[in-house]
């Protein structure tokens, strides 16, 4: 099934096209570039290498027509792998640095690049996939499945089938199964820009940064009009007063209900920003992410950045629900898609390595210039609004880690370095749903010791690994032995259970433990 969805994920999928070659590119070298000759009628792998390969290849070869070797941009598959394992990192040690999770509201850090980066990749990769196409109908059919395809698969691994760490119940509460997430967000992005690479894009001759321009003007014509769309609706829409409820562990309870009072139009804070107010209005506030980010503001946690108990003194709106990949921010991560597909022109109509890493440096400096100017301005990088600042910064950052690893992996020819997060990125929703949705730790913890409450994946060693948000530091009373202390400390300050089973039993294991000792 994953094979089916690597295209959305920025992933080569063969698409047919009038070349006999089919899905590769024929390479010849080229003394003036460079780098191999890239023919126009490939249609989705990038001839490039170093020169010096080629050239080595062909003297190997003679004339007998092994000059042209069928080569792959192996930079992309690095970018997305490298995007992948920063992923899994910030996912697991977030916990215990507060610094490189993501933002609780305004500013930057270390995981709030990894969204950004995959949008990126999948565009650079729609700008080669889709350059040369026998039928536009047919293409727009294959999109609308994949990003289809990818609408699912998303809502199926994060709507609740399968079971958390910290419960063993699982299954699917329609009633409050989560909309949105990152695989959605990653096929609306796709969607868009696949169409636009699809239907949006000139005859006109490309031989400079400027006819470039003019080639895909209407592309950039999408990217101004979803930009103004944007600001309009986050700055324009007015925000009423709203209320919500607070779940409760048991259905006969009574759900406390929270007013929130704002009134205000153009506000961008956590409470009263009109990013919120149409997710909760379009989605239903019950179909939203219910651990948001500024849970771990100075407002809303006494141990922030890190997440902690609610200040005495804390706003009506800390415990609310908020989705990160909403629909209004979605719109601006479609446009840092549209980025990257500009970044993949690049590689299409010039072949020179000097070319394109002049056209990527000065696209990806002015972006970061002016996302960083934008901030200054008042509009502030927030990647849970995805505001134009964050988009601008984050797309700009992404174009020149891109340029770095092209100049490294493709000209420089350094590839054994870069094997696994090549391996990596070739595999990359693979990887994706093993490691960041839960599957391998609900594998895991299939293998339990005497009772299923005592699994592999919730031993101390292993809930430092998949749950570091549930672990607190070890009690001074039970600090002669360690392994009995986390236990203990991680069933005290569980927050995530809805079952009454406990998923380490430390009691249990006290007994046990003290049986085999004495």
């Amino acid at each position: 099934m994953a094979a089916q969805f690597h295209n959305a994920m920025g992933v080569y999928e063969p698409v047919r096209t009038e070349d006999a070659y089919g899905d590769v590119e024929k390479a010849s070298p080229d003394p003036k570039a460079g780098s191999p000759r890239a023919d126009e009628g490939g249609a989705d792998v990038e001839a490039a290498g170093r020169a010096s390969d080629s050239r080595s290849a062909s003297r190997r070869g003679g004339s007998g027509g092994e000059s042209e070797r069928r080569l792959r941009l192996v930079s992309l598959d690095v970018f997305r792998g490298l995007s992948v394992v920063l992923m899994i990192f910030v996912d697991h040690a977030g916990g215990f640095f507060p610094a490189i999770n993501h933002s609780p509201w305004d500013g930057l850090t270390l995981a709030d690049y990894v969204m950004p980066f995959f949008l990126f990749i999948v565009g650079v990769s729609l700008g080669l996939v889709y350059k040369k196409m026998s039928s536009r109908a047919s293409a727009t059919r294959k999109v609308l499945l994949r990003a289809l395809k990818l609408l699912l698969l998303g809502l199926f691994l994060q709507g609740g089938y399968f079971h958390g760490v910290g419960s063993l119940n699982y299954g699917v509460d329609i009633d409050q199964m989560r909309f949105m997430g990152i695989l959605q967000r990653i096929a609306i992005a796709f969607l868009v820009a696949a169409l636009c690479e699809i239907w949006l894009k000139g005859d006109d001759d490309v031989n400079s940064g400027i006819s470039l321009l003019k080639k895909y003007r209407s592309q950039w014509a999408v990217v101004l009009v979803l930009t103004a769309v944007y600001i309009s609706l986050l700055y324009g829409l007015y925000v009423p007063d709203w209320e919500y409820q607070i779940p409760t562990e048991s259905p006969s309870l009574s759900q406390e209900r929270i007013l929130v009072k704002c009134g205000v139009r153009g506000n961008t804070e956590p409470a009263c920003n009109a990013v919120a107010m149409i997710d909760r209005q379009v989605l239903g506030i019950r179909h939203l992410y219910r651990k948001p980010a500024y849970l771990r503001t100075k407002q809303c946690s006494i141990h922030s950045p890190d997440s902690g108990p609610l200040p005495a003194d804390a706003p009506s709106w800390c415990q609310a629900p908020f989705d990160p990949e909403g629909l209004l921010s979605s719109v601006m991560a479609v446009v840092t898609c549209l980025v990257g597909l500009q970044f993949g022109h690049v590689i299409v109509h010039f072949k020179d390595h000097g070319v394109r890493t002049f056209h990527w440096m000065i696209s990806s400096s002015f972006l970061v210039a002016l996302g960083l100017a934008l901030d200054l301005l008042g509009m502030h990088v927030n990647k849970a609004l995805y505001t134009c600042s964050y988009m601008a910064v984050t797309a700009g950052v992404a174009g020149i880690l891109f340029t770095l690893i092209y100049l490294m992996v493709d000209f420089g020819g350094l590839r054994r370095t870069t094997t696994v997060l090549e391996w990596i990125g070739r595999n990359a929703l693979t990887v994706y749903v093993l490691a960041a949705t839960n599957v391998l730790p609900v594998f895991l913890q299939g293998f339990y010791w005497r009772r299923p409450e005592n699994n592999i994946v919730c031993f101390p060693p292993s809930v430092i690994l998949f749950q570091p948000q549930n672990v607190t530091p070890l009690s001074d009373k039970l600090a002669e032995s360690i392994t009995l202390s986390m236990a203990a400390e991680f069933n005290r300050n569980q927050k995530m259970i809805e079952s009454p089973i406990s998923c380490f039993d430390s009691e249990y294991l006290l007994e046990q433990l003290a049986t085999y000792i004495y």
